[in-house]
């Protein structure tokens, strides 16, 4: 089960990267990529069954890895976290914030405890693993540190705990990229769009008709696969990107710059469903589209 990366073998030889969220999804995607490419990967993650499942596979591909549960939002754990880390490779030359969550809710019917739950997972937990990353390493080292944010570019409806996290995180990754530069350390930012992930599958009901008609709003057509997230990640680590820091790099398909041309406003709670297939006021072409970038399966559904 190799990796086929766009990038040169060895490129994170003898490196340390670290993927929260490393168990599934994107973060799985990514750690099997920068393993490939030789780097050691720590994967962290709550669960630790599905974090020893990935150590399986890249070590079954010739890989290094280790697993640490870890509560991304505990401030201590994270700590201690990053620290065994630390003992058990001897360094951390970069870090994937990917580990996040969300559910479907309209403001108005979301509490205090599912704004906060989201809120901590999404954006303090991913300021927790970068304040101790840099503390404990790579203030005398270097490093580079990517944060997964999303596509919540305007306005997020349905989601607005995520929006709010993830408009944050952005923030955040501009300040840590400016206050750490002098420590040799890049803070960046990569936001994926509507991508073919198992994710999608833990939304409600309600939401299955909108996601099935997600590939219609994006001028690209389609979904992006969770390959072409991870080479954006693995970019943003790499040499080549050695002065690119307070970006953000969307990974879309041009669905946020297409917000008039999307039909899908109709399928959403408080939309208008008197003809959901009726044309949006700016119509996509369509056409040809690009091909996808399949640099690793992902997993059997459950």
């Amino acid at each position: 089960m190799g990796f086929d990366s766009i990038f040169r073998p060895g490129l994170f030889a003898g490196q340390t990267h670290v993927v929260t969220g490393g168990g599934s999804g994107i973060g799985r995607c990514t750690a099997h990529e920068l393993s490939s490419l030789g780097a050691t990967v720590a994967l962290v993650g709550r669960r630790l069954e599905r974090l020893e499942s990935v150590r399986g596979e890249i070590e079954g591909a010739g890989g290094r890895a280790h697993a640490f549960s870890c509560d991304v939002r505990d401030e201590e754990r994270v700590r201690e976290t990053v620290g065994a880390i630390l003992a058990a490779t001897g360094r951390i030359d970069g870090l994937v914030n990917n580990a996040g969550g969300q559910f479907a809710a309209p403001l108005a019917a979301t509490s205090g405890k599912g704004w906060d739950a989201v809120v901590r997972n999404n954006l303090s937990g991913g300021f927790l693993f970068s304040r101790e990353c840099f503390l404990q390493w790579m203030s005398d080292h270097g490093g580079a540190i990517v944060n997964v944010v999303a596509d919540m570019w305007g306005s997020m409806p349905g989601m607005g705990h995520s929006g709010a996290a993830r408009a944050g995180m952005v923030n955040l990754t501009g300040t840590a990229a400016v206050e750490w530069a002098s420590s040799g350390v890049r803070v960046n930012a990569v936001a994926p769009g509507w991508i073919a992930s198992s994710g999608m599958d833990t939304y409600p009901d309600w939401m299955q008709p909108y996601l099935r008609r997600l590939h219609t709003a994006v001028p690209i057509q389609r979904l992006g696969t969770e390959a072409e997230v991870s080479a954006a990640i693995c970019f943003l680590l790499s040499p080549a990107a050695a002065f690119v820091s307070g970006s953000v790099l969307r990974v879309d398909g041009a669905a946020p710059n297409a917000k008039l041309a999307s039909p899908l406003s109709a399928l959403m709670p408080g939309g208008s469903t008197d003809d959901p297939d009726s044309p949006p006021p700016w119509p996509l072409p369509r056409g040809r589209t690009t091909p996808a970038w399949h640099g690793f399966p992902p997993r059997e559904r459950d």
